[in-house]
């Protein structure tokens, strides 16, 4: 019965000692953010594009999440001009699909690509934070890509119509070029049904 007390007793002394070395090391544990190198490239537009202003000499290419394939050839339709009006977003439930991605100020000038391949009537962009636009593609699944030109403007928090399309098409794939002007800022794509 002793033996049995003094082993029950060791054992408690052997447990706290142990706790705090482990709550100590759990403290000192911490999320660390990994920051990838900045890679620089050329910004890529295909013969037939309709913008002819000088784009981004510089921009970082961010890989899409989504790999789509559009099957049929890319034909560019006449670009359109974007006016930007602040609107509130449909409500949920006729919101189909929805993608965002952070872009950074030490970035630069960021080409980023949201594979939605879903059908709706409607795209929106919001913005959360502050960047300069400069275009957007929306390729279709017959192949037809319309071009939104933004004219290099800045925009600030807010939810934006980005196009209409209100006979119903299958969106394909939805490409930003686009600067953020604050620490971080976040670019949300939707496709409305």
């Amino acid at each position: 019965m002793r033996r049995r007390t003094l082993n029950s007793l060791g054992l408690a002394v052997l447990l706290a000692a142990l706790l705090p070395a482990t709550e100590s090391a759990a403290q000192r544990r911490r999320a660390v953010v990994v920051r990838r190198p900045v890679r620089h490239t050329k910004v890529v537009v295909h013969p037939g594009h309709p913008l002819r202003r000088a784009l981004p000499d510089r921009v970082v290419v961010r890989p899409a999440r989504k790999t789509v394939v559009v099957g049929a050839p890319s034909v560019f339709l006449p670009a359109l001009a974007w006016t930007a009006a602040a609107i509130t977003l449909p409500a949920r439930e006729r919101l189909v699909w929805e993608d965002a991605e952070v872009i950074t100020r030490d970035e630069g000038w960021v080409d980023t690509n949201f594979g939605v391949d879903g059908h709706g009537d409607a795209l929106f962009l919001r913005i959360d934070g502050s960047a300069q636009l400069s275009f957007a593609e929306v390729a279709f699944a017959n192949g037809n890509v319309q071009v939104i030109d933004f004219n290099d403007r800045t925009h600030g928090d807010g939810t934006y119509r980005l196009l209409d399309f209100a006979d119903g098409r299958h969106v394909k794939t939805v490409r930003l070029l686009a600067k953020s002007k604050r620490d971080e800022t976040t670019l949300a794509v939707y496709l409305n049904r």
